[in-house]
């Protein structure tokens, strides 16, 4: 009788412990250390720049080898098609045009012509802050475009935004004087020469971590490669013609060779210093590219920066943490917003966000760990309120409406003033040639009215 009352104690404790193995949370506990975190936001890629998204202007084994290391995501979406926004929306969580962004920052006539913020409210939440009051020390080295440069000279500092340390370009409220000899984005009196940007950064970053031992990092790390202009080592300053001619072409062949071998001195760097195995390393774009080289950079999809086409906001997106992401796999159907990566990331790090926060992301760590999934949130841009403040494709193809939402399989591009509907099934047309708008006419009229409500209820600064 023993025996069997020992067998059903076992049994018991068995049944027990595979239910809990199977409901394990996919987020990081109080007893496990909270993994490090790295945002790589690279600056005007295009889709398929890299190799493994199918580019071929030169090798790319470092970025490559981040796919092989992890998950390949192929519908990701930034914010917005063009940098400031973008970079605002990836930060908060929230669509950029809540904070009044709406294109790239400039000088003040600029910024009030194209009807957004000099830069973004310091009372934003940001993933920097949520990280740092759950412990983590924040680092931002690269780019920063929301805000500093040019006539805004009252633009807040970086730790308003919840930075410990930074190092960052022209464009940013405390630009690094080795990066900045002169009053402008670049220049060649730049003790840090051009060529070397990249390196600088990731240098900075993997220093940054040597510095905080014991103590989980977050950190943006925001190269202004691959943006033009391209000064590729030992190679000829960029000339600043348009179109690119073929001698501009090798220049960024150069700049993007150069830049996969700097991501991987930064892998190699996380891995000498055994911190690869708990670090969460995104690599993406802010935004399309710009020249496109007819397409050729964004694997043939309409549009380039400044366009809501796919070319403008869909982006080349890589996540890899070794023993939780599956390594070498890709996600062919779940959408991803860069709103989404502050819910995301911080559900990883085991931070409860307050209930005050209302973000436009949602979590979507279950498809990073493996299980796609339809998104089920709408996504909604917008770009070129006017004919002043905004800059367009000089392909006239590639110029969008200046609305766009995608609900599921469908997406529609329209202009506020209700012109030119059009409406493509992305899972069928991701490369939007055939306007179904005619055709469907109560989905049309389904994504207006909602593209429509949404435009309403955002600011709009005058």
């Amino acid at each position: 009788m023993r025996k069997y009352q020992l067998f059903a104690v076992f049994s018991l404790f068995f049944a027990a412990t595979l239910l809990a193995w199977k409901e394990k949370p996919t987020t990081v506990t109080q007893n496990a250390t909270p993994p490090n975190i790295i945002i790589i936001l690279t600056d005007d890629m295009g889709y398929s720049d890299v190799g493994c998204f199918g580019g071929n202007f030169v090798p790319t084994p470092n970025i490559d080898r981040m796919a092989q290391n992890g998950r390949k995501f192929m519908q990701y979406y930034s914010a917005a098609p063009i940098c400031s926004p973008s970079r605002a929306g990836m930060l908060t969580g929230m669509n950029p045009a809540r904070w009044n962004f709406s294109s790239f920052l400039d000088n003040k006539k600029h910024n009030k012509n194209a009807e957004q913020a000099d830069y973004l409210d310091p009372s934003a939440p940001s993933m920097a802050k949520f990280f740092k009051a759950a412990g983590y020390a924040t680092g931002h080295f690269g780019k920063w475009h929301m805000g500093g440069g040019r006539d805004v000279t009252n633009a807040p500092g970086f730790e308003k935004y919840g930075f410990d340390a930074h190092n960052s370009t022209y464009e940013s409220p405390d630009a690094d004087p080795l990066l900045t000899a002169t009053n402008w984005i670049w220049s060649d009196k730049d003790s840090i020469k051009r060529w070397d940007r990249t390196k600088y950064f990731v240098d900075k970053t993997l220093a940054f971590m040597d510095n905080n031992k014991g103590k989980p990092c977050f950190i943006n790390l925001w190269p202004d490669d691959v943006h033009t202009p391209w000064v590729p080592r030992k190679e000829t300053e960029y000339t600043g013609q348009y179109p690119m001619n073929p001698e501009e072409q090798a220049a960024f062949k150069g700049v993007l060779k150069e830049y996969d071998v700097q991501i991987g001195r930064l892998l190699d760097g996380l891995k000498a210093r055994g911190l690869d195995k708990n670090t969460i390393v995104i690599f993406t774009s802010d935004n399309g590219p710009l020249p496109s080289f007819k397409g050729s950079r964004a694997m043939g999809l309409r549009g380039s920066k400044l366009s809501l086409y796919e070319g403008g906001t869909r982006m080349p997106f890589i996540v890899q943490w070794p023993g939780h992401i599956p390594a070498g796999t890709t996600d062919e159907t779940s959408e991803i917003s860069a709103t989404d990566l502050l819910p995301t990331l911080t559900k990883f790090a085991g931070i409860k966000l307050p209930a005050t926060y209302k973000g436009d992301g949602i979590d979507r760590g279950a498809t990073f760990l493996g299980k796609p999934s339809l998104r089920g949130k709408d996504q909604f841009w917008e770009y070129g309120r006017n004919a002043i403040g905004f800059n367009y494709p000089r392909i006239v193809a590639d110029k969008s409406p200046n609305l766009a939402v995608r609900s599921g399989e469908w997406k529609l591009l329209m202009n506020s003033d209700g012109t030119d509907i059009q409406l493509y099934n992305i899972l069928k047309d991701k490369k939007e040639q055939t306007n179904l708008a005619a055709n469907e006419p109560k989905k049309t009229g389904e994504l207006k009215s909602k593209l429509m409500t949404w435009w309403q209820t955002i600011p709009h600064l005058k």
